[in-house]
């Protein structure tokens, strides 16, 4: 790990990466986190953009939302229903876009989850409004960047109009077991429970499409791997999925922000970060340091040890205090919708996928993956 010549300390190596993830001494970076620092102080943070006890105390209050348990019998059926509707529209159909399918996935179980179960048709296009393939400057010195004020804005007063406030009205006269009920409780405004409806969609809809399509990637591309993954229980089936990922990160790269000097241990010896420094997680790299993920580190190989543990995906959900809650979520519906998408009579690929790169949230996008079923 060294400085760059632009004032920010890289790590690669996994053992550094996680140190830095697990640290009291760091706070988040990135991720439009300077946006939501010009929030007045009043205002709560989404739970994204906040760290030590409140951030803590925050995670442990909701952490029984997100626990595998929960998960697997409360969240299953949702993700089944869903799984089956998407997939009774490509037998119609005969075809469908992988990402739309998987899009509508992602949507519906994350909505299930917050609580976003009020609004109207639509919002899957209100949702892909905020995170475009091709992003601007929002400012106030250019015209473009004005545009892009003004677009985030309306954006961000449709999905409030459409879905966030149906909701917050529907749980303010019955609550119920589900994030925004929580939200509630804990007094926070229709302002503040609309931002951490966005950090949800962004952290966990967008994601979790990209994943679901690039693990189907994998899979229509390796004709041994879907053999396995076919012929697997759901345990394997799900490890098979955890090593994908940590091979195809979605979020390549965290930030964090020192707060105190913190001393990281590497090849090198020990180096210090000083306080105020801009460190960039490389987590693709790190997924596949063989210090820690052991021999051939880029090839596939399920149910791997990392670093000595099953820690299966490696840091492609983070980890320390900012470890993405909805990681099992996550995994699992993937494999529910993957499994029946793949015991399909006749699936195959009809396109192959145009790949682009979010540079803005450091995330892979695949646009165009037709698949198709039946005879035709």
């Amino acid at each position: 790990m060294r400085r760059g010549p632009d004032g920010v300390w890289r790590i690669r190596g996994y053992d550094e990466a996680r140190t830095v993830l697990r640290s009291t001494g760091t706070v988040q970076a990135g991720l439009g986190i300077e946006t939501v620092r010009k929030l007045p102080a009043r205002v709560r943070r989404p739970v994204l953009y906040r760290d030590g006890p409140e951030h803590r105390e925050h995670r442990r209050q909701t952490a029984r939302f997100f626990t595998p348990r929960r998960v697997s019998q409360e969240y299953r059926p949702t993700m089944i229903r869903i799984a089956e509707a998407q997939l009774a529209k490509l037998r119609a159909a005969g075809k469908a876009d992988l990402a739309d399918l998987s899009f509508h996935l992602a949507i519906g179980v994350a909505a299930s989850v917050i609580g976003l179960t009020e609004g109207g048709p639509g919002l899957r296009r209100r949702l892909e409004r905020f995170i475009p393939e091709r992003f601007g400057t929002p400012g106030f010195t250019s015209v473009e960047g004005i545009r892009w004020v003004v677009r985030q804005n309306s954006n961000w007063l449709r999905f409030y109009v459409a879905d966030v406030r149906p909701a917050i009205r529907a749980h303010r006269r019955a609550r119920r077991d589900d994030l925004i009920s929580h939200l509630l409780d804990e007094g926070c405004t229709s302002p503040e429970i609309l931002g951490e409806c966005l950090s949800f969609a962004a952290a966990g809809m967008f994601t979790t499409r990209e994943f679901v399509t690039v693990a189907a990637w994998h899979l229509f591309s390796d004709d041994a791997l879907l053999r396995r993954y076919r012929a697997a229980d759901e345990d394997e089936r799900l490890a098979v999925l955890h090593e994908l990922l940590r091979l195809e990160p979605v979020i390549g790269r965290l930030r964090r922000r020192t707060t105190a000097p913190l001393d990281v241990r590497s090849t090198d010896g020990t180096v210090t970060v000083p306080s105020g420094e801009l460190v960039e997680l490389l987590i693709d790299s790190a997924n596949t340091d063989p210090r820690a993920v052991g021999q051939q580190p880029e090839c596939l190989r399920p149910q791997r040890s990392i670093d000595g543990l099953a820690v299966a995906s490696g840091l492609s959900f983070g980890d320390g205090p900012h470890r993405c809650p909805g990681a099992h979520i996550a995994i699992l519906e993937t494999d529910i919708f993957l499994s029946r998408l793949f015991a399909e009579p006749g699936i195959r690929l009809r396109s192959e996928p145009r790949l682009t790169f979010q540079e803005a949230i450091d995330s892979y996008a695949l646009r165009g993956m037709t698949v198709a079923v039946g005879d035709g």
